[in-house]
């Protein structure tokens, strides 16, 4: 039986996507005339990792793209090198690189060829004229070159390699190791010096047989469960404990520098391992010859932590933050899991099941009388506290902090910035602020579309902030927070705001109807119709008018809505107001004949019985109410979905004023049941799309209940009753 070594590729790609983000991250906030040791050190480290896990898959472009960008950080952290603006710019492109490469290995595909050789031909030019020469890599290759057989499937694990061990051999950072040869200090051949402790018999075997394709086995010792090799070879100390952990834990292997025991004169050169406590040598090794400056003895190195031994200064620097004690480390391993997110849904939709077998009975005991049955109401309160906790933390488990998605922009804005020819400070706020999986995915293309509209239309060019005697460095702002049962997500600049004389002429010229009277909310919607744009000239970034309506839909297709704000020579405001999740959904019930709706809680303003006083008919023959001075186009809940027996006079019924999108109109229904959180349901899925419901749920008497769009309707509602303004003149 053999391991399929390529059951653990997702592992290693996630680890990658997440150290190539953080390498990312650390490249744009670096001081290139001072940089950071601690943050030099975190980014080589990064790439150093991306190696070895690639060479420990046989991943051959990305193992040598990652070590020709390894061997620029190792100089870089090590002053040999002075860093530049474009080496910087260098390292950036070669994370795009590493980052398609990956894509391409996701798929089973091979990278571009061709982009590899680009990229890694500017590095080799960078490093020559840092004054590092092309020998100076050599030392490291054989790690590569020795590492790529790994590509195959590897002999069998007994009882498989857990999830954190594999994990942390993907990644090749490995905290509980203490590693005193540090990476590139062999290039004077020395021995390394393998203990591993408690491992049986089997993964002895296994383990001398893959150590073997790293280099030379110059001795071998075994002492019960413990074993002690002596390898000859060039390939880092992270890259052996890489091969490791798919066998046993990282706390069980010390790597060290030694010196290998003399081996006896009669050995054969490919003797098969010896008896227990025996050594052997192949004959390609060189005699070894007592060194009485080698930093450790012979013996088994000891178990314990505290007795490292000395490594050199800026080897113990660097790998300081990132090696925490082996405690440390072991209650870090327990902290979190991998788990698909199908199954996080699964368990999403069964506790939905729960709680509307919890509505279910409960809409039976209340038939009881609560005086005769008071055990059972009190069991029935306890479940409907326990369901309701275990619904919210489920929901935690979807929940992703937004600066998922903000991490994202730093490098759009410099790189954009730069194109332009602008100068633009990023500012984030609320990056911890969470929003369901599924959303914030959802939000990534929108949110991109208007940071490129606000530094290509928003924010000016230095010339120009300077003659209107603002900062020569624009702002951008992108934040998040919790508002009520939504989060809202705002991005706003500092330029020089939306032109509301050019968007009405462009509306005019396209053939929108445009009033004379419109308000600046209403202008500004203008632009997300399809087609529009106020751009002079077309370019790459933007012009073309094709965007703004799509990222309206997108957001409207999540159950949100999009706000403008603006003001001339001071900037703009774009606001995007999100549910936190499309599971669960806050609610009204309403009743309008004998069917029940839902109306969303985050759209209801209020509710109101009008008097006849209230209540107009306009020219088209449509009807508005009247509410505080303001004239509300008015919707029939039955004239839409063509129920019968509802009330027709809205001074019978119940109206309730919605508002999305920043407009606000009624809505007719009969009767009010109440407020109850409701598990959504889609209704394409299980039966089709139907006009103004944008869901279903299933309520607490097993019958079910349609979720009212009200976007949808509010939209219908415009283009019926045309603008607000035209109303007001047909009542008087």
């Amino acid at each position: 039986m053999t391991l399929d070594i390529t059951q653990f590729y997702q592992t290693f790609f996630d680890e990658a996507d997440e150290l190539l983000a953080q390498m990312e991250q650390l490249l744009l906030n670096l001081d290139v005339g001072s940089p950071d040791p601690e943050d030099l050190a975190a980014i080589f480290r990064a790439a150093h990792s991306i190696k070895g896990g690639a060479a420990t898959f046989g991943f051959s472009a990305l193992t040598e793209t990652t070590h020709i960008l390894e061997s620029l950080l190792d100089r870089a952290r090590n002053h040999e090198l002075t860093l530049t603006k474009e080496m910087v710019d260098a390292f950036l492109e070669t994370k795009d690189v590493l980052s398609d490469q990956l894509v391409d290995y996701r798929a089973s595909a091979e990278p571009d060829a061709a982009a590899a050789a680009a990229i890694c031909a500017k590095l080799e030019r960078l490093k020559a004229e840092s004054g590092a020469g092309a020998s100076d890599a050599a030392p490291v290759a054989p790690a590569v070159a020795a590492a790529a057989p790994a590509r195959a499937p590897a002999p069998a694990v007994t009882g498989g390699a857990p999830d954190h061990v594999v994990e942390q051999a993907v990644a090749a950072t490995h905290p509980a190791v203490d590693l005193t040869a540090a990476a590139g200090a062999a290039e004077d051949g020395p021995h390394l010096k393998i203990t591993l402790k408690g491992v049986d018999a089997k993964d002895q075997a296994l383990l001398t047989e893959e150590l073997g394709n790293l280099g030379v086995i110059v001795g071998r010792e075994e002492a019960g469960a413990d074993l002690t090799l002596w390898l000859e070879s060039d390939v880092p100390s992270d890259d052996i404990v890489a091969v490791c952990c798919f066998v046993i834990d990282d706390s069980q292997i010390r790597v060290a520098r030694g010196t290998a025991p003399a081996a006896p004169a009669a050995a054969p050169a490919a003797a098969e391992p010896a008896a227990r406590g025996e050594v052997f040598a192949p004959a390609a090794a060189a005699p070894q010859s007592p060194a009485p400056a080698a930093p450790e003895p012979v013996q088994p190195a000891p178990p314990a932590p505290h007795a490292e031994p000395a490594a050199s200064a800026a080897a113990h620097h660097d790998d300081k933050r990132a090696r925490p004690a082996a405690v440390a480390a072991s209650g870090a391993e327990g902290s979190s899991i991998r788990v698909g997110v199908e199954k996080v849904d699964q368990l999403i939709n069964l506790v939905g099941e729960l709680v509307i077998t919890q509505a279910m009975l409960a809409e039976t005991a209340s038939a009881f009388d609560p005086a005769l049955h008071d055990r059972l109401f009190n069991g029935m309160a306890q479940l409907e506290r326990n369901a309701r906790d275990l619904q919210e933390a489920v929901m935690s488990i979807r929940m992703m902090p937004m600066d998922y998605v903000f991490s994202r922009f730093p490098r759009l804005v410099r790189d954009l910035a730069g194109k332009l020819g602008k100068q633009v400070e990023l500012v984030t706020f609320g990056q911890a602020t969470e929003l369901d999986k599924s959303l914030i995915e959802r939000i990534i293309d929108p949110l991109t579309h208007l940071v490129r509209n606000s530094l290509d239309h928003g924010i000016e060019t230095v010339d120009k902030r300077v003659a209107a005697g603002k900062d020569a460095v624009g702002q951008l702002v992108l934040s998040a927070a919790h508002h009520g049962g939504n989060i809202v997500i705002e991005v706003s600049d500092d330029g020089a705001g939306l032109n509301r004389e050019r968007i009405l002429a462009k509306a005019a010229k396209q053939g929108m109807q445009v009033p004379d009277n419109m308000s600046d909310d209403e202008v500004w919607n203008l632009i997300f119709a399809p087609g529009f744009s106020t751009a002079e000239t077309v370019t790459d970034v933007s012009g073309r008018g094709v965007g703004m309506d799509v990222v309206k839909r997108n957001i409207q297709s999540m159950g949100g809505h999009v706000e403008i704000t603006s003001q001339a020579g001071r900037g703009t405001t774009t606001r995007i107001v999100l549910p936190l999740t499309l599971a669960i959904l806050d609610g009204m019930s309403v009743k309008v004949g004998s069917e029940i709706f839902i109306l969303p809680l985050n759209f209801v303003m209020e509710s109101l019985q009008p008097s006849i006083d209230d209540i107009y008919t306009v020219g088209n023959g449509e009807r508005v109410v009247r509410v505080r001075g303001e004239y509300l186009p008015l919707v029939a809940l039955h004239e839409v979905f063509s129920v019968e027996g509802a009330r027709t006079d809205p001074t019978q019924g119940i109206v309730t004023i919605m508002e999305t999108e920043g407009r606000r109109f009624a809505m007719l229904i009969d009767e009010l049941v109440g407020q109850q959180q409701v598990v959504v349901k889609n209704l394409e899925t299980n039966y089709r799309k139907v006009h103004g419901i944008s869901a279903a749920t299933i309520l607490g008497d097993g019958s079910v209940a349609l979720i009212v769009d009200v976007a949808a309707l509010n939209r219908e509602t415009r283009a019926t009753h045309g603008a607000r303004a035209g109303a007001e003149l047909a009542i008087f």
